[in-house]
């Protein structure tokens, strides 16, 4: 298997799973970019890699990090906003729970 392969296989497969953690496929996709990327990522490298359009990739990024699962990095010298996801698996989980409560259960306890 490429290694091009491997990462392609990854950000589907991780797009899949953002669907049963209750977000979009594309959400998931972004999410697993960033989480491979060795380095701060921009949206011009992602719309480029997962072939979307500026406004997809704005929609999600600010969803992941209201999700707490992004966040910006500032890079001196660069005037473009650049990105890094969350790597550890444990505050992942932590942070899907809470969504899926605060967006699912909290409404119902209301009733």
């Amino acid at each position: 298997m490429q290694l091009d392969e491997g990462k392609r296989q990854f950000i589907e497969s991780w797009g899949q799973l953002g669907i049963n953690w209750g977000t979009n496929k594309t959400m998931g996709m972004v999410h697993a970019l960033l989480m491979i990327s060795p380095a701060p990522v921009c949206t011009d490298h992602i719309m480029s890699e997962l072939e979307i359009s500026r406004g997809n990739v704005n929609t999600n990024i600010h969803a992941l990090m209201d999700w707490g699962l992004v966040h910006k990095k500032f890079i001196v010298g660069e005037r473009k906003d650049f990105f890094i996801a969350e790597k550890d698996v444990v505050k992942i989980f932590k942070a899907v729970i809470s969504q899926r409560k605060k967006k699912e259960l909290d409404p119902m306890l209301k009733v």
